[in-house]
């Protein structure tokens, strides 16, 4: 009769795994290796575009580092791989050239995809409150929304939200108005 095996792995052990296979997405859960399929249209246009309106607003105010979807270590055996990160000016240290993140980000943003809706609203909402993100916005395509929330007290607090075409405006960019018509994909060729 096999064996199996309880032991659970670490972010250093997951980390000697090299880079995540074509197509797929590999995050360290519990010890437990995940993993997910790439990203559809609705949902990599969404990225690309918040991010740019984000890049542009951080390059110039000069309020820090704007990444994607890189390692970033919860503990001893999490790591997952938030679509948009921030890190404020301040912070930006932890960033450095040829290393895994050395610190959680300021801000952590998650694009919901049908086969992450609810590792993003509640897996991930608990444990990016357990590492002391101070935001974590929801970004939701299919639904158009997208929702901010800032730590309080180690959880986090509803900061506001939005639908469709509302301009929004949410910490840590009290500043930046963000139409949210201009991040959601073209519902061309949508099957019914």
């Amino acid at each position: 009769m096999p064996t199996l095996s309880t032991t659970k792995m670490t972010a250093k052990q997951f980390f000697c795994l090299g880079e995540d296979p074509p197509g797929v997405r590999l995050e360290l859960v519990d010890g437990n290796i995940a993993a997910s399929p790439s990203p559809m249209p609705e949902h990599s246009y969404a990225e690309k575009r918040l991010s740019a309106i984000l890049l542009n607003h951080i390059i110039e105010h000069k309020l820090g580092e704007l990444l994607g979807d890189l390692d970033t270590v919860f503990g001893t055996y999490d790591v997952r791989r938030p679509d948009i990160l921030y890190f404020r000016k301040e912070r930006v240290g932890l960033i450095r050239w040829g290393e895994i993140l050395a610190g959680v980000p300021d801000l952590c943003i998650e694009i919901v995809s049908p086969s992450s809706r609810q590792i993003d609203r509640k897996d991930k909402f608990e444990q990016y409150a357990e590492g002391d993100v101070p935001f974590y916005w929801i970004v939701d395509p299919a639904e158009q929304t997208i929702e901010a929330h800032r730590l309080s007290r180690g959880r986090y607090k509803l900061l506001g939200q939005g639908k469709g075409t509302d301009v929004v405006s949410f910490e840590p960019f009290p500043d930046l108005k963000i139409a949210l018509a201009e991040i959601w994909f073209p519902r061309r060729g949508k099957k019914s």
